[in-house]
This record gives structure tokens, C-alpha cells and sequence, in this order.
């Protein structure tokens, strides 16, 4: 599965567009009307959409290639502060063959580097903006998971993570390519203790071929 589009909102775009040129050396290649925000990482495009006082929250991660998430965590780690991993600064998911770090952004969405070693991505220009390969993961939250996870099966046709068992408050779908993680509403977002709650997410998605859309 590829994560080709995610729309996410946010209240203050100025305060996002900063954070994002500064943190992760993005630049918007196009604003509309100043109520969109437009980025390209690796093959997704990023909007974030103006939202009024809403205060939106949500999870979404980025991957990096394997020969440089050291070099990601350097780049990053003076910029923002990041947030710790039983008192580290990288979480090793060995079920998931990845290692990964996390950071606050400007609207307080939990936002997560990683990298996944069964891919096998490689990259032989330094790191830069232009090492992001996409947005692999994005949080979706749901009141029951279990019915959640089988809409998103039945569907789409996208199956169980084959690294993470289902749960009954927390599921995975998809494969090493891309990711819908979905919890339960007032579960706390890893590794914080941050609620999950629903905002509107938008994702426009390829699973086996075929192009599919929803907005959550």
C-alpha cells in the first residue's frame, strides 16, 4: 500500500509552514488562497488545510532511507526537541524491523522518522529534504477498532500488518510500503500519553493497483 495524499487540518498554517522549512527543510510548492498548505515528501503529497480553532492532533510518520536515519536524527535533533523512548532517543521495533524517533510539530501532531530495514531503501546523496521517501504511517481513530479494521479489509482489500497482531483497541493495516494505524478514541498516542481523537483526515491510496480515496 502507498499513502500517495494525506489532507490533515491545521489552525495556524503560517506557524506550520515555518515549523516545516525550519525542522524538515520543506517548502510549500503551492498555497491557495492562504488556506492550504502544499508539500511534496518522497511520492506523498502533504496538505494541510486551514481549520478554525479546532485543534487538531495527529499521528503520521515519514520514511527515511536506512542508510540515513542517523544522519535524520542529527539534522533534527538540534532543531526540536525529541520526544523519548524509555529514555532514548530511538525506539528499535524489532518485530517491526525498524527503528524510528519522534518530535512535536507546531500544532502538536506526533510526528515520526523512520526507517524499515526490510525495504532495503538506499540513498547516496547526503540527507537532505529530498531523502524522504513518503508518509508510510498516518493515525486513524475509531470508537470500535475491530469494526474499523474489518471495513478497512472488506473494503479496500487492505490486510492485517503482518508484523503487529490485531488488537481490539489497537490494529495495523497494510504492509512495509504503507500503513493505517488505527486506535481506539482516547488511547493514548506512542510514546506519549496524548489522547486520540478524530479529526478530519483525507487519504488517497494505491493497494494492489488500484487507486482508492476516503475521508475519515
Amino acid at each position: 500500500m502507498k499513502i500517495l495524499e494525506l489532507e490533515l487540518l491545521s489552525d495556524n498554517l503560517i506557524q506550520t509552514e515555518a515549523f516545516y522549512r525550519r525542522v524538515l527543510g520543506l517548502q510549500p510548492y503551492l498555497k491557495q488562497d492562504n488556506r492550504r498548505l502544499y508539500y511534496q515528501i518522497g511520492f506523498t503529497r502533504l496538505i494541510f488545510s486551514k481549520s478554525e480553532d479546532v485543534k487538531p492532533v495527529y499521528h503520521f510518520a515519514i520514511d527515511v532511507p536506512n542508510n540515513r536515519f542517523t544522519e535524520a536524527l542529527q539534522a533534527v535533533k538540534p532543531l526540536v526537541d525529541i520526544l523519548p523512548v524509555q529514555g532514548n532517543d530511538v525506539a528499535d521495533f524489532t518485530n517491526w524491523d525498524a527503528r524510528s524517533f519522534y518530535f512535536y510539530d507546531n500544532n502538536g501532531n506526533i510526528v515520526e522518522l523512520i526507517t524499515r530495514y526490510a525495504s532495503r531503501s538506499y540513498d547516496n546523496a547526503a540527507f537532505s529534504a529530498a531523502s524522504y521517501i513518503s508518509i508510510s504511517e498516518i493515525g486513524l481513530v475509531a470508537s470500535k477498532v475491530p469494526a474499523f479494521a474489518d471495513i478497512l479489509n472488506l473494503k479496500f482489500g487492505i490486510p492485517d500488518f503482518h508484523r503487529q497482531p490485531r488488537g481490539g483497541k489497537f490494529t495495523v493495516l497494510g504492509d512495509d510500503d504503507g500503513l493505517f494505524i488505527v486506535a481506539e478514541s482516547g488511547r493514548e498516542w506512542f510514546p506519549v500519553h496524548d489522547k486520540a481523537h478524530t479529526f478530519r483526515t483525507r487519504v488517497l491510496f494505491m493497494q494492489d493497483g488500484a487507486l482508492h480515496h476516503f475521508v475519515k
